[in-house]
């Protein structure tokens, strides 16, 4: 097979992965941001990469949102909301993250192929995102990507529709959003 045509395979997974997230869900975990104070993001690996690509469409819209584990990273407190994304939802860092914050009294969303899994019971919040995980175990979901490739491509682009509905709700374009884009590159 050619790369175009590995490419538009995988386009058509992503497709089909969308397809199945829930809008109830998805809703709520916009509802927990628009009301939170500030927002933090967790991941690990490619999941963590995501998470902080996020993070900063956060920050150009004006959010006060922070990656996990950067020296800039503010503090949790109460009114807070922590977002993982989790494909396995059992990675031991994050499933100590997600403890911590549930003692400070944050609100723990996650975004996850396993809604039954550690972090997902400890979430208020649970985004269920269909794929698979690196290891390939539990999941009877068919792809012909690598380890967890699906499912961390599906939640860039869920974060992606997260950020453009939020923009929609609060009026903001592209170039209001430049205006908080780094300038010292």
């Amino acid at each position: 097979m050619k790369t175009t045509q590995y490419a538009f395979e995988i386009v058509q997974e992503l497709t089909q992965s969308l397809q199945l997230i829930s809008e109830n869900e998805a809703e709520k975990l916009m509802e927990s941001i628009t009301e939170s104070n500030k927002i933090f993001v967790a991941g690990a690996g490619r999941s963590g990469f995501i998470g902080k690509s996020f993070v900063m469409r956060m920050m150009h819209m004006g959010i006060d949102a922070y990656a996990v584990g950067e020296t800039v990273t503010a503090n949790l407190k109460e009114d807070d909301l922590l977002i993982i994304g989790s494909g396995s939802g059992e990675t031991k860092t994050l499933v100590s993250i997600a403890e911590k914050a549930k003692k400070l009294r944050g609100t723990v969303a996650v975004v996850t192929t396993a809604p039954e899994s550690t972090i997902g019971k400890l979430a208020d919040i649970v985004v269920q995102l269909p794929g698979a995980t690196k290891d390939r175990t539990e999941s009877n979901y068919k792809t012909i990507q690598p380890m967890g490739s699906l499912f961390e491509q599906t939640m860039m682009l869920f974060y992606d529709a997260l950020i453009l509905q939020f923009m929609n709700k609060k009026g903001l374009d592209s170039q209001t959003m430049y205006g908080k884009h780094a300038n010292l590159e």
